[in-house]
């Protein structure tokens, strides 16, 4: 496949990939689809236009270079190890490869997309970690499914079990306006006690909730220590930067940014 040029709007993770290994976030600068959709929704499922989406992702197929596989997300925790033939739709919320020319591709418009890559460059993947997702079921998430998956027994038998993993955080809803209750910090909190020190307590039982420090901790409780990307400031949020991201919770009606990892082909 022959790569564009990359829109210099989208987000090029500053990161250290190993050679071969590309990632990028789009904006929603740079399609066809109307308002309140516009102009880059790579959402199928939000009410645009369907020859709107199909064009956009087109776009996006042919600035990668690489074929982006769209998952049906549903805020949950399965990993899917995507090959060729995996169709788009597919159930899940993380996905890994090994596959020259597939993108490990995650939609979000207010959720932390997190993008993983093994040090020497044999696999990639990339998860969806709303704060149901990210919370998960006694401490396993959708972060820790996906980091094991990358530690299977098919990757140990290659050898890759010592590998080490980096993670790039996208952007997502700030700790500035991230408001949430008392079941979602409870959730947190129930698990790890640390997790207090990313919820600002509001009153009334409402709470500011940082979902990128809650996904770096669950990162770094894994092992993980080279962690970059999305730190919590006010320029990585998709609320208040309108412009740049799409986000459910400012405009209820919205597209879906892409956040994209594949090897070369």
């Amino acid at each position: 496949m022959t790569r564009s040029t990359l829109r210099t709007d989208w987000l090029t993770p500053d990161w250290p990939a190993p050679a071969g290994v590309h990632a990028l976030c789009t904006t929603r600068v740079g399609g066809v689809s109307g308002a309140p959709y516009d102009s880059l929704n790579l959402g199928d499922h939000v009410g645009d236009n369907p020859a709107h989406v199909a064009a956009n992702r087109a776009i996006l197929q042919q600035v990668m270079g690489a074929k982006p596989v769209f998952l049906n997300q549903v805020h949950g925790t399965q990993v899917l190890r995507l090959d060729a033939a995996t169709p788009n739709a597919s159930v899940g919320d993380a996905c890994i490869t090994d596959v020259p020319g597939i993108a490990c591709t995650i939609m979000v418009a207010d959720c932390l997309p997190v993008l993983f890559a093994t040090t020497d460059g044999a696999w990639v993947g990339a998860a969806h970690a709303g704060w149901r997702g990210l919370a998960g079921d006694k401490g396993e998430g959708v972060l820790e499914q996906t980091y094991k998956a990358f530690c299977a027994p098919a990757l140990i038998n290659k050898g890759l079990v010592d590998t080490e993993v980096i993670a790039w955080l996208g952007p997502c809803i700030g700790p500035q306006v991230f408001e949430v209750g008392d079941e979602v910090r409870a959730a947190f909190v129930a698990q790890n006690a640390q997790a207090e020190q990313m919820f600002t307590p509001l009153g009334g039982g409402k709470w500011l909730g940082n979902l990128a420090g809650l996904a770096r901790q669950r990162l770094a409780a894994l092992g993980i220590t080279q962690i970059f990307g999305n730190n919590g400031s006010a320029d990585w949020c998709t609320v208040t930067e309108s412009s740049r991201f799409f986000s459910h919770r400012r405009d209820r009606v919205s597209g879906r940014l892409a956040v994209c990892i594949w090897r070369d082909v």
